[in-house]
């Protein structure tokens, strides 16, 4: 199979779907790989080292798209990678299509095959490629809302941490999976007071026996977020339905209840946002602010430490993307029931019922496809 790897072109995204190794691995189960130009460069990876892992470079994107059975990407395409996208052709990348109908359409006329890194499932129902990615997002998020929160950024003017005699800040956490968890983490490890709050008891219980002593857990109920927003700092956004649209757990009229320069980090932007009031920014433009209450809604965290990023992806991505070069993707899928669950829309139908009633469009079950 003829595997190609176009540098990402999403504003500040420097990671890249492939590693020199990756390539080796490739091409010793006998596949070709094309890598384009710089594709690399942003996480550290230069065309000379792909070139000794035995990849082609090729400078010309469109020729990469036109000669590739397989493209392996980072990010979902974009309205310029429309065009490119051909029937028959498999896309191995993030798509988060519940956050975009106009991707969704472009995907569907393409009759290409989409299968999504967010959407591939154990069967204990963790989500393999997508629990890198979220640990970093996790992480960032405590990060970014700790900067944002300086005066000089629009913020409050609150210390994460306080200092001796003056109280920390109050963080909530909405959602207690992967990037709760480490958002978590990362807030209480800088000192600040964190609640955790989530719809499942059974993990509630779980994170309060194993978190640290300043990490308080709590249902995540409309009263009970009410009840936390006028004495709250910064609230991170950590909700995740698989393949679906994500919920909206602030509605507008809420963002009154809370202090002016009160920090909302929106993680879950790629699957639209769980903020009524979010939409999605860039690493360029990270912010805005509205009724006083500044929101960071970068959709791609894990593109601004590429090379931290690029390592935990691609550690997790390779053995599938063997996978499906050896064996094709309908064996691939038939003989995998985690990769299989991955597919999202082929040949121009969606097979994955989340994204067709995120949109209303017309569902065909993944069996009927294979």
């Amino acid at each position: 199979m003829i595997i190609g790897v176009p540098k990402e072109i999403k504003t500040h995204e420097n990671r890249v779907a492939l590693l020199p190794g990756g390539v080796k691995a490739l091409k010793q189960n006998g596949h070709k790989v094309l890598i384009q130009k710089g594709a690399g460069l942003g996480s550290g990876f230069p065309d000379e080292r792909y070139m000794e892992a035995g990849a082609e470079i090729i400078d010309d994107v469109d020729a990469l798209w036109q000669q590739s059975e397989m493209i392996m990407k980072v990010k979902e395409p974009i309205k310029v990678e429309y065009d490119r996208m051909q029937e028959g052709q498999l896309i191995f990348t993030y798509f988060h299509f519940a956050a975009s109908r106009e991707l969704t359409e472009a995907v569907v006329d393409s009759k290409c095959i989409a299968i999504a890194y967010e959407t591939v499932e154990k069967k204990d129902r963790s989500l393999p490629l997508l629990i890198p990615m979220s640990e970093v997002a996790g992480r960032m998020a405590s990060q970014e809302g700790a900067k944002y929160l300086e005066k000089a950024q629009g913020g409050r003017g609150v210390l994460l941490g306080g200092i001796p005699g003056v109280p920390p800040a109050n963080v909530v956490v909405l959602g207690g999976g992967i990037v709760g968890v480490n958002a978590a983490k990362i807030a209480a490890g800088m000192g600040a007071n964190t609640i955790i709050m989530d719809i499942n008891m059974s993990r509630l219980r779980y994170l309060d026996d194993v978190m640290p002593r300043n990490i308080n857990t709590m249902f995540s109920s409309e009263a009970n977020i009410q009840r936390l927003l006028p004495d709250v700092d910064l609230v991170i956004g950590a909700v995740l339905k698989p393949g679906a649209k994500a919920p909206h757990l602030i509605t507008r009229d809420m963002l009154k209840k809370m202090r002016p320069g009160t920090v909302l980090v929106d993680v879950a932007i790629d699957q639209g946002g769980c903020f009524e009031t979010s939409r999605a920014t860039t690493h360029d433009d990270p912010i805005y602010i509205i009724d006083d209450i500044v929101h960071y809604c970068v959709a791609n965290m894990p593109g601004a430490v590429p090379y931290t990023s690029t390592l935990g992806l691609t550690n997790v991505t390779l053995p599938y993307a063997v996978n499906l070069a050896n064996k094709g993707w309908k064996k691939a899928l038939n003989e995998d029931e985690e990769l299989k669950k991955g597919l999202n829309i082929a040949n121009g139908d969606i097979v994955y019922k989340d994204v067709a009633d995120a949109f209303d469009m017309s569902y065909k079950p993944v069996e009927e496809v294979l």
